[in-house]
């Protein structure tokens, strides 16, 4: 008889920001299939899921992977539902209305903190590093902090088995972003929270912390986002720049509802600066870094045919709850 380890992964209820959680359930002679996962239960008392009289929540699991750091592992994706087995009002999830026509690509970034100094690598004790220019896509120990960290973190995301796309260290000190694709809405979730939970859980080896704030730093240093490159097969094959354009107008006026789920302290970070469009505006354009919503050269040059790129969720935001806000406005667009 062979016991394998299925650590079953899930988000809490606290708001506006949600947290990782998870807990190991040992299972015998286990397939390693998704469908031969069972639900299992948690305590919603102990994450703001539940009242303490009727604390039991349910785990379904939506998504599976091999445990690159553990023998006989899997890392489990799964909803929390009621007892009922409605979804919980926790669960972004569930809300997003997409059969697998929308593609996703997500864009990390984070800041890698010391336990001991609480600042991000490269940060002396009581003073700053170097201004901003030499930090982005660095090389050598003057200027790169972290690199040994952020390989690992990438091995164990392509051992999984995520479509892990890319890496480099970012514009300020400490500050890294990874790259994930995928075909589908909820997929492309699933595959970020699971990027989220190795990075942090390979913290506890190193005494770091990931800080997904975005704008820990103040002053002028870059914050952290979580760019999102997405298309429909309208997007993808329309041709048209006028579809474009029309898909664009179509997030002007529920510009509100998308900074509402776009991130938590997101104000402190689109100020207008550092490559943002301010929060009170909205704007598209052509290989526009400063722009709300970017239309990649690549798409123009391919005959409007590609993707666009909402530059502005926060690093903390819930891939979720973005793509679902996404997938709505697109389906809203008259084209």
């Amino acid at each position: 008889m062979s016991k394998s380890k299925l650590e079953y992964i899930w988000l809490d209820g606290y708001k506006p920001t949600a947290n990782l959680r998870s807990k190991t359930k040992v299972e015998d002679d286990f397939s390693g299939k998704l469908e031969d996962c069972p639900i299992w239960s948690f305590d919603g008392s102990s994450t703001k899921q539940a009242e303490g009289g009727s604390s039991d929540c349910l785990l379904k699991p939506v998504a599976i992977y091999p445990d690159p750091a553990r023998r006989d592992g899997y890392l489990v994706m799964t909803e929390v539902l009621n007892a009922d087995g409605t979804p919980h009002e926790s669960n972004s999830r569930a809300t997003i209305d997409d059969d697998g026509d929308f593609w996703f690509g997500f864009e990390q970034e984070y800041f890698i903190m010391d336990k001991k100094t609480q600042l991000p690598l490269g940060f002396p004790v009581g003073g700053y590093p170097g201004p901003q220019g030499m930090y982005y896509c660095s090389v050598g120990g003057l200027n790169t902090h972290g690199r040994a960290f952020v390989e690992e973190h990438a091995n164990l995301c392509i051992n999984a088995g995520l479509n892990f796309e890319g890496i480099n260290q970012e514009v300020a000190s400490g500050q890294w972003e990874f790259q994930l694709f995928s075909k589908g809405a909820k997929e492309a979730g699933d595959e970020i929270w699971v990027a989220r939970y190795l990075l942090d859980r390979l913290t506890e080896k190193y005494g770091y912390y990931i800080e997904y704030h975005p704008k820990p730093i103040k002053g002028d240093w870059n914050g952290s986002g979580m760019h999102a490159n997405f298309s429909n097969s309208i997007l993808r094959t329309c041709g048209s720049k006028e579809v474009y354009e029309k898909i664009c107008e179509a997030f002007r006026p529920v510009t509100k509802e998308h900074i509402e789920v776009y991130g938590e302290f997101n104000d402190q970070r689109l100020t207008g600066e550092h490559e943002t469009q301010s929060i009170h505006e909205f704007s598209y354009g052509v290989s526009d870094r400063g722009a709300s919503i970017r239309i990649p050269i690549i798409t123009v040059e391919k005959g409007w045919k590609g993707w666009l790129e909402d530059r502005r969720p926060a690093s903390n935001g819930d891939p979720y709850k973005i793509a679902a806000r996404i997938v709505k406005t697109v389906k809203s667009a008259d084209v």
